[in-house]
């Protein structure tokens, strides 16, 4: 029956807040067009190559991400709390036909589209036993008036059905409304239908054939037969991939003049590229990962690539740690658990600066030799867990009451 319930058939849409049409009324009606014409919508916008390469970044970078259950230790440390019935809707299977990775990977799309996602947290007992993901266009979100309180109404093909705050996982970007959160891409409307505008005539251009590739030049007038000639006779002679690049002989004083890039033409390429930048300036994404490599190097390449991880990635992640313990998490076990990504995979550098890091590390009694082995994935060897110390660290009086 709760399945039945979560089975959207997708006529009946609305967002967080805001009840909105299908995009079939949108198209019919024409919508709300961005300034270039061209209507967006979060799903419209994934035909956008920028916006689907942002997205795609941020939404797989947070599912191949491992997500841990921990515990508080007495000692200020942390353990695993892998025995948690939690640890395993994280990192295991969010419920019986989706797996953890894949249920992050729908909801961080859909905060990055719509800027808010949803999922129902089915309990048995009063222990959370699933995790459902909710279309974000079947969820109302309302607001008590006095309390600020966040409830949730979900329509789907079997009703309408209101929910408390303690039954949903809601994860929301920033928003200018309590418990709501803006859609990137809606904020970005603009930026992006004219990227598709620009696609749009640049596709109509080829199609269409509008721009030749030269012209010939004659000094006499060409009745319709010998123009029809001379252009059968190049076509079959020059044109396509086979017979380009061959010698070309004209007669009778005629010139062959190709046609070159002009100036307008150059402004509209650089004028699509610069829209690649102004969208992944929305997602805070690095032209480096979005194929943009016009002004990247190697040293800066890998920059920005810690800058992806510390400014883009991270503020997402705590959306997601936050919200686990918010909403799945007890007063208090609050008090002694927590959830923390494992982001080590991408801050490693390369092999020779990790390993150099690791020396210090040890040397300087920061690490001990099977941490260091733990987080390389290698089995601890006796005698690992010593810390080492230099010995020109010791005490200078107790140094000099020795000699």
């Amino acid at each position: 029956m709760l399945r039945r319930f979560f089975h959207f058939s997708g006529t009946q849409r609305k967002s967080a807040g805001i009840a909105q049409p299908s995009p079939e009324l949108i198209a019919l009606f024409g919508g709300a067009p961005s300034a270039a014409g061209v209507t967006v919508t979060p799903e419209s916008s994934l035909r956008c190559p920028t916006v689907y390469a942002s997205v795609k970044v941020l939404a797989e970078s947070v599912s191949q991400l491992p997500l841990h259950l921990y515990r508080r230790t007495d000692d200020g440390g942390k353990d695993r709390a892998s025995d948690h019935p939690l640890a395993e809707l994280l990192n295991g299977m969010a419920n019986e036909w989706t797996d953890a990775a894949d249920f992050r990977l729908a909801m961080q799309t859909a905060l990055c589209l719509h800027g808010n996602a949803f999922a129902f947290i089915n309990r048995s007992g009063g222990q959370i036993t699933e995790l459902i993901h909710i279309p974000t266009r079947a969820v109302t979100v309302m607001t008590d008036s006095l309390t600020l309180e966040p409830s949730y109404r979900i329509s789907s093909e079997s009703g309408v059905r209101d929910y408390s705050f303690a039954d949903i996982l809601h994860l929301k970007t920033l928003g200018t409304e309590p418990n709501v959160g803006l859609s990137p891409v809606m904020q970005a409307r603009d930026a992006i239908g004219l990227s598709m505008a620009m696609e749009q005539h640049a596709g109509k251009l080829f199609s269409q054939g509008a721009r030749p590739s030269g012209v010939f030049k004659y000094s006499k007038t060409l009745g319709p037969d010998a123009m029809q000639r001379l252009r059968d006779s190049f076509n079959a002679g020059h044109a396509g991939g086979e017979n380009a690049g061959r010698t070309l002989i004209l007669e009778d004083g005629m010139d062959f003049a190709p046609l070159q890039f002009t100036a307008v033409d150059m402004q509209f390429l650089e004028l699509r590229r610069h829209q690649v930048a102004e969208i992944a300036r929305v997602f805070r994404i690095p032209l480096h990962l979005l194929q943009e490599l016009e002004r990247a190097t190697h040293n800066n390449a890998e920059a920005m690539g810690q800058q992806f991880l510390s400014l883009t990635l991270l503020p997402w992640l705590k959306i997601w740690e936050a919200g686990i313990r918010r909403a799945l998490l007890t007063p208090e076990e609050r008090k002694v658990y927590f959830a923390e990504f494992l982001t080590d995979d991408l801050a490693r550098a390369d092999l020779a600066a990790r390993f150099a890091a690791y020396a210090q590390a040890v040397t300087n009694g920061l690490l001990s030799p099977n941490e260091i082995r733990a987080s390389e994935n290698r089995t601890p060897y006796p005698g690992g867990d010593q810390f080492r110390l230099p010995l020109n660290t010791e005490d200078a009086r107790t140094a000099n009451g020795a000699a």
